[in-house]
């Protein structure tokens, strides 16, 4: 088992199902990124520079994309509790994938520029 899969494999079923959705669209989007650990969170780097990272919560998924990702979306994110470089999606609310495929993209490009 990979570490993300192990980091995975720590939390209840329900939050297991919501990251593996979230670690799916991160490597379908971006399968040339370096999948890691990092802060104690799965971690995807891209060129060497850091793409997005998430965590598991007890009610809620993190979404890490840099302040510049989330700027980006700031008008779509606005539901969602914030941080200045995170987003909260709770665990008893289907997840945005198409919103955060559209930040990993962002993100993506981002670091190719």
């Amino acid at each position: 088992m990979n570490p993300v899969q192990n980091y995975i494999s720590t939390f209840s079923p329900e939050v297991q199902e919501l990251l593996k959705q979230v670690r799916e669209i991160i490597t379908n989007t971006a399968p040339e990124a370096e999948e890691s650990i990092g802060y104690g969170m799965p971690a995807y780097k891209l060129s060497g520079k850091p793409l997005v990272y998430f965590a598991g919560y007890k009610k809620h998924i993190g979404l890490y994309a840099l302040p510049s990702g989330h700027e980006a979306f700031a008008e779509e994110l606005n539901k969602y509790k914030k941080g200045k470089g995170s987003v909260q999606f709770p665990v008893n609310e289907p997840l945005p994938l198409d919103l955060i495929e559209r930040i990993v993209k962002f993100r993506k490009e981002e670091n190719s520029g």
